[in-house]
């Protein structure tokens, strides 16, 4: 059920109607909510061409419409129990804190490291408030694009 929550998540966060969001993707005026209705409940789920055809009607990666279902704290903890084994997250304590971190010596260290570190400098500007909650909310559902788009930036500045 995690891709309807997710549809019906970011078709809130845009303030559309189930109505706005099927005619969008080209549903029937007549049915349009009924079908996105259907799939936001999990009653149908959408294949991949639809998928594409929501995200681009939402403005947001596909994946944020596909990420895992989490929807209880048993779902959630299987799913870090799941990096865990995949890509070296570890759980430690700092401070009477909880913390997770990546293991140093992960195969993919490096990559999600750097994946963490863009987010960190987005929540950054969001706390310091040199971007809106919309703004932050845009980079997370669009990751990785304007990533990819800030690094071409960059090599065409140091050229």
């Amino acid at each position: 059920m995690a891709t309807g929550d997710n549809i019906n998540r970011m078709r809130l966060l845009k303030r559309m109607t189930q109505k706005e969001l099927g005619m969008a993707i080209g549903f029937d005026k007549r049915t349009a909510d009924v079908r996105v209705a259907q799939y936001e409940s999990g009653t149908r789920t959408p294949k991949e061409n639809l998928i594409n055809e929501f995200s681009r009607a939402l403005d947001v990666n596909p994946m944020a419409l596909t990420a895992p279902d989490i929807d209880s704290h048993m779902r959630l903890i299987h799913t870090l129990f799941t990096i865990e084994d995949k890509y070296g997250l570890r759980i430690g304590e700092i401070d009477g804190e909880v913390c997770l971190r990546l293991d140093k010596d992960a195969i993919d260290f490096r990559t999600i490291f750097t994946m963490l570190l863009a987010w960190k400098g987005e929540a950054d500007k969001l706390k310091g408030e040199e971007i809106s909650k919309e703004e932050y909310d845009h980079w997370r559902y669009n990751y990785p694009y304007y990533e990819v788009e800030r690094q071409k930036k960059r090599w065409a500045e140091n050229k």
